[in-house]
């Protein structure tokens, strides 16, 4: 046997297994987009109303399926996404809005 050790301690090669690679889970973090913030639009203005029996406000808060839009997509305040909520299971209650999806809107 021979007692030949290396002069260095062992290092791992670089871009070897227990790297990280550079850019990948773990790197550095990419910043994500500016995207600008929604506003609640019945905050910003003040005379537009929530009401039942408008269905054609309600019109824009519920998707293609009959479900209602959740606030982070609407951009509604929490107030106001339970005012619409409300007036919208209203409307439904009373045949103004559909409730199931393939019955159209007119």
């Amino acid at each position: 046997m021979s007692d030949e050790r290396p002069s260095t301690p062992y290092q791992r090669p670089a871009g070897g297994p227990g790297q990280r690679p550079a850019g990948g889970p773990g790197g550095p973090r990419k910043r994500r987009p500016f995207q600008r913030r929604k506003v609640c639009r019945f905050c910003a203005e003040k005379n537009l109303t929530i009401d039942y029996k408008e269905p054609r406000t309600l019109r824009y808060f519920i998707s293609e399926r009959g479900k209602i839009v959740p606030r982070r997509i609407s951009g509604n305040c929490a107030k106001h996404q339970r005012e619409i909520t409300e007036a919208i299971k209203r409307a439904r209650n009373l045949a103004l809005l559909p409730i199931a999806a393939n019955h159209s809107l007119s």
